[in-house]
């Protein structure tokens, strides 16, 4: 018996335990756990991410091109007739000797001057690592404003959904008053059929309301990165509270934290290195080498018959004459100058814009609230006293459907202007080069 006990005991547990843990699964998600999931799962933002370390290692490769450059080589050479171990420049000489003969020889050479070749280089890849850091802020900025606006999407499904709801009830009494009265002998048959459709169509948008719910929870997992039938609910936020900055201070604060516009600054600096690493080639390129060799008779270049030699140099190396083609080459990356300053020109002035646009936009939700609000509370009132007074017989059931039908839309244009303002709200404070408030 007491075996008994403690198995249901156990049983009572595990039950509970997962009762909590479905609870914890459905718990709604807030706007900032969204953000930081999707922060976390994005292959978009790894991919930049990861392009900071490619970046990276440019800049090392380019720093290897100040450092000497140790090479070697090793030959084996049959001769038709014996020769005898000697050097003529880096080659045996012919005599009487070993038909086979070995020779290494090992060069270190350190560049000295280049013309600014290597500096330029350096430079520019430095600028690279910097754009790719830009680049991942950029896709952080892309990707918090996907989340937010996916986020305020379902909040604006669902409001939808709770308007659609609200039409169904009211039209489901209005159809059991109307046949309350048809049994009486009060209204004809035809309003009971006329209240009938009105219900039907309302249970149609109602259905589509709950498939547009389904679509942007849908849509919002993928954004999320999990699967797409995962249980979703999310925390209301939607609300309303006046934007503090005036159109004039949030358009400073994006043409200064605009991670765009630092990306734009950077790659003229990278075009400008550029034309340097063209303009290099008018000078000489200098260079320490340092040589050593051995030939020999033998396989481990130490038998009877072996010499060797090294040599130190340094060599300037010029070009007299190239037809113009480094004089074109720095052409060339003058005008990439050019169009890199033109093209951040263009994005200032299209950021301008953007700002503008997303403020305009903000201030007309913000209009749209208010009327609706005012509107809402004007057509409850209406369909109140269009149910009295078909209740009394002193207006007739059309009244009613166009007061409920009246409702419904001035709902419906309430959350949706307060979805657009919220919406709006984020998209400024993306153009404003913001992460989240």
């Amino acid at each position: 018996m007491r075996v008994k006990w403690i198995s249901a005991f156990i049983l009572l547990a595990a039950l509970s335990g997962g009762s909590l843990l479905a609870q914890e699964a459905q718990a709604p998600m807030t706007l900032e756990e969204s953000i930081r999931i999707a922060l976390e799962r994005s292959l978009t933002l790894h991919s930049a991410m990861v392009g900071i370390d490619g970046s990276e290692f440019r800049r090392k490769e380019a720093i290897t091109s100040f450092l000497p450059l140790w090479t070697g080589q090793y030959y084996y050479t049959r001769y038709n007739s014996p020769a005898s171990v000697g050097f003529t420049g880096t080659s045996a000489i012919g005599g009487f000797g070993s038909r086979d003969i070995f020779n290494f020889g090992t060069t270190l050479n350190q560049p000295l001057f280049t013309g600014g070749l290597n500096l330029a280089n350096y430079r520019s890849a430095k600028l690279g690592v910097d754009l790719s850091k830009v680049s991942v802020e950029t896709v952080k900025r892309d990707l918090v404003l996907q989340v937010r606006v996916g986020y305020f999407s379902i909040l604006r499904a669902e409001k939808f959904r709770d308007v659609a709801q609200q039409q169904v009830k009211q039209f489901e009494a209005q159809l059991e008053v109307t046949k309350a009265f048809f049994e009486v002998g009060i209204v004809p048959k035809n309003d009971v059929l006329q209240a009938e459709v009105n219900l039907a169509n309302a249970r149609q948008s109602l259905v589509t309301a709950e498939n547009n719910v389904a679509t942007a929870k849908a849509s919002f997992n993928i954004l999320l990165r999990r699967d797409i039938n995962t249980p979703l609910n999310v925390v209301d936020i939607l609300e309303y509270k006046p934007f503090p900055l005036p159109f004039e201070e949030s358009l400073e604060e994006a043409l200064r934290q605009r991670p765009e516009i630092k990306a734009a600054q950077l790659n003229i600096d990278q075009a400008k290195e550029n034309v340097k690493v063209a303009k290099s080639g008018f000078f000489p390129t200098i260079n320490l080498s340092g040589n050593y060799g051995r030939v020999s008779d033998a396989v481990g270049l130490n038998g009877d018959m072996k010499d060797e030699r090294w040599t130190i140099q340094t060599l300037a190396t010029f070009t007299l004459w190239n037809w113009g083609n480094t004089a074109f080459k720095v052409g060339e990356s003058k005008v990439k100058v050019t169009q890199a300053e033109d093209s951040k020109t263009q994005l200032v002035e299209s950021i301008t814009l953007e700002v503008k646009d997303d403020y305009l936009n903000m201030l007309v939700a913000e209009k749209n609230i208010r009327v609706a609000e005012t509107a809402i509370a004007q057509a409850e009132e209406n369909l109140r006293m269009n149910e009295e007074r078909y209740k009394y017989q002193v207006a007739t059931q059309t009244d009613v459907i166009i007061a409920v039908t009246l409702l419904t839309q001035t709902r419906t244009n309430y959350y949706g202007a307060l979805s657009d303002f919220n919406v709006a709200q984020a998209r400024l404070e993306r153009a404003m080069g913001r992460m989240y408030p």
